[in-house]
């Protein structure tokens, strides 16, 4: 079978009712040389029935499945062993490429800048029904992704894409971390190459109370101040941005209507801090 040049590796848990939109989206692409691995952990709910099917349409993509939940950072690595491309970019089973060039940009771009190890783009947030709550772009130059990577992940998982060589020679992620594993996999690629983030909206990121970030907000908190610890002295910024995710994790206390309420207002404080 001919390698693929791109490998889109999908995580998948208990949201069958987005998985369709977004191997829909994928299949839209402008850029068709791809591969896609779904890795499914642990679901209970119709995921293994709405994503088995995938292969039967499209031979480009492969479905994988742990029995039990195992946490993103070991579902994703069983994912990355099964990738093939020379670069990979990753989409959440919730969340929907918004641009149909994005692959055919991103790789270019790569193909282009040798000494760059991966590249982004913006988001536009959105309610589970598809309406748009709000948008943002990440920094854009790799001086100013350096300058903000300690105070929240300057690299929005559903619009990256990377060299594959650069995931293996940083471990991809740390097995050990069952939350936060992608804002530590960006710390680590960041630390052996240059990242750029396009001035574009490259996807759709679902938010509701059902969202990961949202349902596990404390424990993932906790862990964004383990992962600042690690590489304080490899990058600027320290002591503000451990007091902005101290706040953070100390406000993930209060009772879940107030979170709510607060939730996307404490988001784009943050976000105005780093850009």
């Amino acid at each position: 079978m001919r390698t693929p040049k791109v490998s889109v590796l999908m995580g998948a848990y208990n949201r069958a009712h987005f998985l369709d939109r977004a191997v829909e989206g994928l299949q839209k692409q402008s850029f068709e040389d791809w591969e896609m691995v779904i890795t499914d952990d642990g679901s209970v709910d119709p995921t293994p029935e709405v994503a088995g099917a995938w292969p039967l349409k499209d031979p480009r993509i492969v479905y994988l499945r742990h029995d039990q939940n195992v946490g993103i950072s070991v579902n994703y690595n069983r994912g990355f062993a099964r990738t093939r491309g020379e670069y990979i970019a990753m989409l959440d089973d919730d969340d929907l490429w918004c641009d149909q060039d994005k692959l055919r940009k991103q790789v270019d771009f790569l193909d282009r800048n040798r000494d760059y190890t991966g590249c982004g783009g913006g988001l536009i947030v959105v309610w589970p029904d598809g309406r748009e709550r709000y948008r943002y772009l990440k920094p854009e130059s790799d001086a100013e992704i350096r300058k903000h990577m300690l105070f929240s992940n300057p690299m929005a998982n559903s619009t990256t894409l990377f060299r594959r060589q650069a995931g293996e020679q940083v471990g991809w992620y740390d097995a050990t971390m069952r939350y936060s594993g992608d804002r530590d996999f960006w710390l680590k690629i960041g630390l052996i190459g240059k990242l750029f983030n396009f001035p574009e909206y490259f996807s759709y990121y679902t938010m509701g109370d059902n969202n990961t970030s949202i349902l596990h907000m404390r424990p993932h908190l906790k862990a964004s101040l383990e992962i600042m610890k690690r590489y304080r002295s490899d990058y600027p910024g320290y002591p503000l941005a451990l007091t902005i995710n101290t706040a953070q994790y100390w406000y993930s206390f209060l009772p879940k209507p107030v979170i709510r309420q607060v939730h996307a207002a404490v988001a784009r404080l943050k976000r105005a801090t780093v850009r």
